[in-house]
C-alpha cells in the first residue's frame, strides 16, 4: 500500500534520480587524487558509520528479535554475507569502469541493471512481461547499440581502457542483478535499513586492507567535500528511494530514476568543470540516451493492468 502522497513521492524520487546523477560526476573528482579502491572504502565506512547509531537505537525499542539474534541462524547469516559481497563487487566493479571511461557512458550502461532484474523475474520469480514492456527492452538495446556507435572501435575491436570500462560497469550491472535478487529474500526476515548497513559494514572490512591512505594529505578542500559528499549520497539517496516507494508506485519511482542519465548527460555538458572528461554530444548519441530513458520508462510503466 502507498500513502497517496503523490507530490512528496514524485519529489522524493526526483532527488535520488538527482543524487545519482550528480554521484559519478563527484566520484571523478575525487579521483583525480585518490585510487577508486580507497574512495569506495569511504563511502561505505561513512554509511556504515552514520546508519549504525539509528539502526542501534531503533533495535531498544523494537519488540521481536534484534538483527544480531536473526543474524545467528546460519542461513540468513550466509545469504546476508553473499548479499553484501555482491553489492561489494558492484561497487567494485562500477567504480573501476569509471576510472576508465566517462560519467554519462557509466550512467547510460549501469541502467542495464534494473533491465536485468526485470528479465530475471521471468525465470526466478515466474513473472511475465506485457508487450509494451519488451518493446521497451527493445527500445532500451537499440538506444545502448546507437549511443555507443561512434565508440563501437574503442567497445568491441580495440577494447582500450574505455571499452574495457564500459565492460566492467556492464559486467557491475549483471552482479547487482544477482545482489537484487537476493535483497528480495532477505527482505521477508529484515528491514531494508536493517540489510543495508550490514552490507555497508561488509563493504567497509571489504575494502580496508586495500585502501591507500597515503594521498588523503593531497586532496583539496573540494575534494575532501566531494569525498563526503558520495558518502552521503549514499545514504541520502538511498533513503530517498525507500521513502518515495511508501508513497507513489514502484513503477512511477522506477520511471523517474530512469532519467538518471540524462542528468549527469545535462550536468557536465551545462556546467564546466575542469579535469572531466566528457562524451561529445551529437544527434545520434542523444538518440541513443533518450532511447535508454524511454525504454526504461516504457518498461517500469509498461505492466498490463490485471483483468478486473
Amino acid at each position: 500500500m502507498v500513502s497517496g502522497r503523490w507530490k512528496f513521492g514524485l519529489l522524493l524520487a526526483l532527488t535520488t534520480a538527482i543524487l545519482w546523477g550528480v554521484l559519478p560526476i563527484a566520484l571523478k573528482g575525487v579521483m583525480e587524487t585518490l585510487d577508486p579502491i580507497t574512495t569506495t572504502f569511504f563511502r561505505f565506512a561513512l554509511a556504515a558509520l552514520l546508519l549504525t547509531p539509528y539502526i542501534l537505537l531503533r533495535s531498544r525499542h523494537a519488540s521481536g528479535l534484534s538483527l544480531f539474534s536473526r543474524l545467528q541462524s546460519p542461513r540468513l547469516f550466509f545469504q546476508m554475507l553473499a548479499a553484501g559481497l555482491l553489492l561489494t563487487a558492484n561497487y567494485a566493479l562500477y567504480i573501476l569502469g569509471l576510472e576508465r571511461t566517462t560519467a554519462e557512458a557509466a550512467q547510460i550502461v549501469i541502467q542495464t541493471a534494473p533491465m536485468l532484474l526485470l528479465l530475471s523475474g521471468i525465470w526466478v520469480f515466474g513473472e511475465r512481461l506485457s508487450k509494451r514492456q519488451w518493446l521497451g527492452c527493445i527500445s532500451f538495446v537499440t538506444g545502448l547499440c546507437v549511443f555507443f556507435s561512434p565508440r563501437f572501435y574503442d567497445v568491441f575491436i580495440a577494447v582500450n581502457a574505455y571499452g574495457i570500462g564500459v565492460m566492467l560497469i556492464l559486467v557491475a550491472a549483471l552482479v547487482w542483478t544477482g545482489y537484487a535478487i537476493m535483497q528480495k529474500f532477505l527482505l521477508q526476515q529484515f528491514s531494508s535499513q536493517e540489510t543495508m548497513v550490514v552490507f555497508y559494514w561488509i563493504g567497509t572490512l571489504a575494502f580496508l586492507p586495500f585502501a591507500d591512505f597515503s594521498d588523503l594529505p593531497q586532496l583539496s578542500n573540494l575534494q575532501w567535500g566531494l569525498l563526503v559528499f558520495c558518502g552521503l549520497n549514499t545514504l541520502i539517496a538511498y533513503g530517498s528511494f525507500a521513502e518515495a516507494m511508501a508513497h507513489i508506485e514502484a513503477s512511477k519511482v522506477s520511471a523517474l530514476l530512469a532519467l538518471t542519465p540524462m542528468i549527469t548527460v545535462t550536468t557536465v555538458h551545462l556546467i564546466p568543470i575542469p579535469g572531466l572528461v566528457v562524451e561529445p554530444i551529437t544527434a545520434l548519441t542523444l538518440c541513443g540516451a533518450a532511447l535508454v530513458v524511454g525504454g526504461s520508462m516504457l518498461t517500469a510503466l509498461g505492466k498490463s493492468n490485471p483483468a478486473r
